[in-house]
C-alpha cells in the first residue's frame, strides 16, 4: 500500500524488477505494465509498440509510453519474438491505467529467460522498497 492506494498483485502472472508483468497463455506469453508502474506514471496518453515479428530480448526496451509526467521505456522481461501487438492501446492508452493486467502490450512466442521473474509475493515485497533510495 503506497499513498493510500491498494495495489493489485495477481497471482497468475510473473513480474520483472522493471515493473512489467508476464502471463503464460499456451505457447505464448502476454507482457504488460504492472499496477504499481501505471500508478507511478500517472495518466498514460500514448503507447508506442513494436511490430509483429520483432525480436525482444530480456532487459531490452521494446516499447515506450508517455504519461502526463514523463516518457518511459518498457523493458522486455523475456526473450522471444512478437507474435501480436495490442492495437487497442494505440487508440486507447488509458486502458493501461484502468486495467493494467488486462491491457497487455504484446504477445510473444518462442519465449525463454523466464526463470528470473518474481511471483506476486516477491514482487509485492520488492515494490515496498522501490523509491526508498
Amino acid at each position: 500500500i503506497k499513498g493510500g492506494t491498494i495495489m493489485n498483485f495477481p497471482q497468475d502472472v510473473k513480474y520483472a524488477k522493471t515493473h512489467e508483468w508476464v502471463k503464460k497463455e499456451g505457447d505464448f506469453v502476454l507482457i504488460g505494465l504492472t499496477d504499481y508502474a501505471q500508478d507511478q506514471l500517472g495518466d498514460i496518453v500514448f503507447v508506442n509498440l513494436p511490430e509483429v515479428g520483432d525480436p525482444v530480448s530480456q532487459g531490452d526496451t521494446f516499447a515506450d509510453i508517455e504519461s502526463v509526467k514523463a516518457v518511459s521505456d518498457v523493458y522486455s522481461p523475456v526473450t522471444g519474438e512478437v507474435e501480436e501487438v495490442n492495437e487497442e492501446l494505440l487508440d486507447a492508452p488509458e486502458k493501461v491505467n484502468g486495467d493494467p493486467y488486462g491491457a497487455w502490450f504484446v504477445k510473444v512466442k518462442n519465449v525463454s529467460d523466464m526463470e528470473d521473474l518474481m511471483d506476486a509475493k516477491e514482487y509485492e515485497e520488492f515494490c515496498k522498497t522501490c523509491g526508498e533510495e
